[in-house]
């Protein structure tokens, strides 16, 4: 599992731009808190090759799979959590809560006031991504 800012990094398939080059399905990690995007460091030199030939033929776009089989998905995703499979990005973000109020409560009992501020923030940030998710699910819904 990667982490960024602390958090868990949640793996997915997902579009990264790079420069101009737009590249699709690409096995990617991002973090739910701080919103940061890694392609999965198993792909990454085929990715900076192909993004490499897509911006020498000036592509605005281009497919990863058209290019790159990555026929072991989960075995790619398999010490992460992943929301292509099984649980919802609802459900995700409920697991990240849940394992930084254990850290919280750690912190609390090691009274490391730095730690517990910085898993304050991150909780904040966790609960308001929710909240958001669970409008727009909502508001989706309804218009469906």
């Amino acid at each position: 599992m990667s982490f960024c800012c602390g958090a868990g990094m949640v793996g997915s398939i997902g579009s990264v731009r790079h420069h101009k080059t737009l590249v699709h399905n690409v096995p990617i990690m991002f973090c739910p808190v701080c919103d940061r995007i890694d392609v999965h460091p198993a792909i990454e030199g085929e990715y900076e090759i192909l993004v490499e030939y897509a911006q020498g033929d000036k592509a605005p776009e281009v497919d990863f799979t058209d290019f790159v089989s990555v026929d072991n998905t989960s075995e790619l995703f398999e010490n992460c959590t992943m929301t292509d499979e099984a649980a919802s990005f609802s459900d995700v973000l409920k697991q990240q809560i849940d394992i930084s109020l254990d850290l919280l409560g750690v912190a609390k009992d090691l009274k490391d006031d730095e730690w517990r501020e910085a898993l304050m923030i991150r909780l904040k940030r966790l609960s308001e991504r929710l909240k958001h998710y669970n409008k727009r699910k909502q508001i989706s819904q309804k218009s469906a």
